[in-house]
Parts: C-alpha cells; structure tokens; sequence
C-alpha cells in the first residue's frame, strides 16, 4: 500500500491487486484546504467521511470527476444528500456495512463527529477501514475495536488536544501512524505535532511517519 499526502484529510491510497484484478487508487476526503487533488487522474474511488468543507469541497469534487470520469463516489447519507442535490451520483456506505470493490473490503464505522462545543460542528462522521489495514477515522477519535495496522491519526483542529491525539492512538495501538487534519497549521509550526507522537509512541512500540504535503510513502 502506498499513501500519498496531499494535504490535510486529502490523501491517495493506492493498492496493488492480482494482476487480474489491477490496482485500486482511493482518494480521501476532497475539501477546501487542499487543491493537488483536481488535477489528478487515475483515480478509480474518492472515500468522504463527512461533510464540512475541509473534507468535502464540491468544486473540488466536481473537477476530480470531470478527469476521473469512472470513479466511484462512497460515503454516509449525510453527505450523500448534499451530492444528491447537485447531481452527483455516490455509493452508500455506512453504519457497520462493508462492500468489496476489486476484491478490497471497506467497512464502516459510523461515529458522531468529536465534539467542538455542545452541538457546533455536529454532523454524521463515518470512518473507513479499507484492506483490513488502513483506519481512517475522520474527524473522530473512534476506535474500531480490531487490529489497526495503518492509522490515520487527526493531530489538529478545534475538537482535538495533543494528549488527545495521544491517547487515542494509545488506545488503537496501530503498528503504525502517520498524521492528518493538519492543514490550518502552517508548516514550520507543526512541531508538536510531529515530536511528542514519534516519542510517545514509540515507546508503546508504534511506529509515528510523518508525512508532509506532496510526500508518498509505502507501508
């Protein structure tokens, strides 16, 4: 499995199958603090976990479609009344159901978005499990009760604290992590956000990637 980062929520997955079935390529997560994702091709399923505008950007959306024009939209019903309102056809996946595409299972886990403040914020958030491998939660720190090999761990953002990134991979216990939902932090400010994972971690034996925007790594 390789991911490569985009930016933020937005990553592509791309997964070498049989070489009946080829390669599978998921995009995550297409909203507005990232633009790489509109040219790209090649893109076979696009993967959206909920609807606020950092991970769900119509605009986006719609040119990722007009270069892709096979790929197949999966998300929640949330999301996929917004979809339906502007035409766009999606797939239907939620609550704890699981579908194959090409062989590769993706299961949901359906969870409230973390809190804000009270209700602010508050829409259905569904994460991903894809291959048996990957976790994507979202912007939830739920925790899929099963072996995790790959976390997709959020590090930043109004609903999240350092200790409780930190405490939610603890919880997980992935083999690895590498972080998301960083994208309103500027680059050269993201310290903390790389340090205290690859420490603390470690020493419960996870292994912390970072990943800037534009990296592509294989796990």
């Amino acid at each position: 499995m390789k991911i490569r980062k985009i930016g933020h929520c937005c990553l592509v997955i791309k997964l070498e199958l049989s070489a009946q079935a080829g390669n599978l390529t998921i995009l995550t997560d297409p909203g507005e603090y990232s633009s790489g994702q509109d040219e790209l091709t090649g893109i076979d399923l696009v993967l959206i976990t909920h609807e606020h505008p950092d991970h769900l950007h119509i605009e986006s959306l719609e040119k990722i479609l007009k270069n892709n024009k096979d790929a197949q939209i999966v998300t929640n019903s949330s999301v996929g009344k917004i979809l339906t309102e502007k035409g766009i056809k999606f797939s239907l996946l939620e609550g704890r159901d699981t579908i194959e595409i090409k062989g590769v299972a993706l299961e949901a886990f359906d969870c409230r978005h973390e809190e804000i403040y009270g209700e602010v914020g508050q829409v259905k958030n569904t994460g991903y499990f894809i291959q048996n491998k990957l976790f994507y939660p979202g912007d939830s720190f739920y925790n899929p009760e099963k072996p995790v090999d790959i976390l997709a761990l959020p590090v930043a953002g109004p609903w999240c604290t350092i200790k409780g990134v930190l405490n939610y991979a603890l919880a997980v216990k992935p083999k690895k992590a590498f972080p998301v939902h960083d994208g309103m932090l500027y680059p050269d400010r993201r310290g903390l956000t790389r340090v205290l994972p690859t420490k603390v971690l470690k020493e419960s034996g996870i292994e912390f990637i970072n990943m800037e925007e534009g990296e592509e790594k294989e796990f």
